[in-house]
C-alpha cells in the first residue's frame, strides 16, 4: 500500500482533473466573439454595435468584433449568424428590419424565429422625417403638399427594401394619399449623401442614424413617428402634431446569436447585456441617439419578438408593400 502522503496527494490530482473540464466549460468565452451587423459603418446598428463590443470585451476578457455585412434588407448578416457554430460567439445586433419585416419580403435560407435565439431587447428609436439642410421643405405639410402636387415624382431613401424607413414612407404616402418614389440604399450613412445634396427628396430614418447629421446642420428634422417628442430633438413636432396620423413606425434594435448556442452562453450573454444597458454612460449614449433604452431580456423578448413578426406581416399585407423585384 502507498504511504499516506502519496494516496493523498494522487485524490489531489484526480480532484483537479475532475474540476479542470469544469472550469473550461464556465470560463466562456473562451476565444473572440463577432457582432455581426446588416448595415453600413457609421448606422445607428453599427454605432450600438460597436458600443457593446467595447463593453463586452471589457468583461469577457476576449476580442469581440463586429463585421459589417450590409445588404437585402440586413438579412446577409442574420443569414451568416443563422448558420454559425452554435457556439455562442457569433452575435447578431439586428433591428427590427431584418428581423420582423424582410421575412414577409425575401426568400430567406433561414428562419429568423426558429434559427436565431433572441437574448434581449438594446434601444428603441423613432424614426424622424429629414431633409436638406437647404430643402425648400421646411414643414411635414410642405413635403404633403409637393407628394400632393407632384404625383410619384418626389423621391424618399431607405436604408433598404423592407427597412423601417421603407414601411415609414410607404405608410406615409397612405396616410397622406399621395405617391412617392421609393429609393433603397445599403444603409442610411450612404442615403445621407444623396438626401443633403438633394438628389433625394427625403428620408424617415432613424434618430440613431440621423442624429449627428441633424446636429451638424447638414439635415433639417421635420417629425418624429413617435407618439411624443424625442428629448434629443425637443423642437421638432410628431407626426400626429402635424396633422398625419398612421404613419407611427419606429426602429427597435436587439441582440441574438446562433441558436442551439449553449445554455450557460445564452444565460452569460442575457446577463451581461442586462448590466451593459445599465450603465450610465451607455443610457447616456442612446438617449442621446435618440432612443430609449432597452428592458426586455429572455423570453419577455422572445414574446415582443413574436409578437412584433407577426404585426408587421400584417401591417405589409394590408399596405400591399413588396419587395420590389428583390
Amino acid at each position: 500500500m502507498r504511504p499516506a502522503r502519496f494516496r493523498f496527494i494522487a485524490a489531489i490530482a484526480a480532484t483537479l482533473a475532475l474540476a479542470a473540464p469544469l472550469a473550461h466549460a464556465q470560463a466562456w468565452p473562451d476565444k473572440s466573439v463577432r457582432i455581426m451587423v446588416g448595415a453600413s459603418p457609421g448606422g445607428g446598428t453599427d454605432i450600438l454595435a460597436r458600443m457593446l463590443a467595447e463593453k463586452f470585451a471589457a468583461d469577457f476578457k476576449q476580442p469581440v468584433v463586429v463585421e459589417n455585412r450590409p445588404g437585402a434588407s440586413n438579412t446577409i448578416a442574420a443569414d451568416v449568424t443563422a448558420h454559425a457554430t452554435p457556439d455562442g460567439t457569433t452575435l447578431l445586433l439586428a433591428t427590427n428590419t431584418g428581423q420582423a419585416i424582410a421575412p414577409h419580403l425575401l426568400k430567406l435560407k433561414f428562419d429568423p424565429l426558429k434559427d436565431l435565439q433572441p437574448i434581449g431587447l438594446v434601444a428603441v428609436m423613432p424614426n424622424v422625417l429629414v431633409v436638406a439642410a437647404n430643402s425648400p421643405y421646411k414643414s411635414v405639410k410642405d413635403v404633403a403638399a409637393a407628394m400632393a402636387a407632384k404625383p410619384g415624382q418626389l423621391k424618399y431613401a431607405s436604408s433598404g427594401v423592407g427597412s423601417t424607413q421603407h414601411i415609414a414612407g410607404a405608410a406615409f404616402a397612405l396616410a397622406t394619399n399621395t405617391q412617392a418614389i421609393h429609393v433603397p440604399y445599403k444603409g442610411s450613412s450612404q442615403a445621407h449623401v444623396d438626401v443633403i445634396s438633394g438628389e433625394v427628396t427625403m428620408m424617415f430614418d432613424s434618430t440613431s442614424s440621423a442624429m449627428s447629421q441633424i446636429r451638424a446642420g447638414n439635415l433639417r428634422a421635420l417629425a418624429v413617428t413617435a407618439d411624443q417628442r424625442s428629448a434629443e430633438l425637443p423642437d421638432v413636432p410628431t407626426l400626429a402634431e402635424s396633422g398625419i396620423k398612421g404613419a407611427d413606425v419606429q426602429t427597435w434594435y436587439a441582440l441574438y446569436v446562433t441558436a442551439g448556442s449553449p445554455k450557460p452562453a445564452v444565460d452569460t450573454l442575457t446577463a451581461e447585456l442586462a448590466k451593459v444597458l445599465k450603465l450610465p454612460d451607455v443610457q447616456s449614449r442612446i438617449r442621446g441617439l435618440g432612443g430609449d433604452v432597452g428592458t426586455l431580456m429572455g423570453e419577455p423578448f422572445s414574446a415582443m419578438n413574436r409578437q412584433e413578426f407577426a404585426r408587421y406581416g400584417k401591417l405589409l399585407k394590408d399596405a400591399n408593400i413588396k419587395a420590389e423585384g428583390m
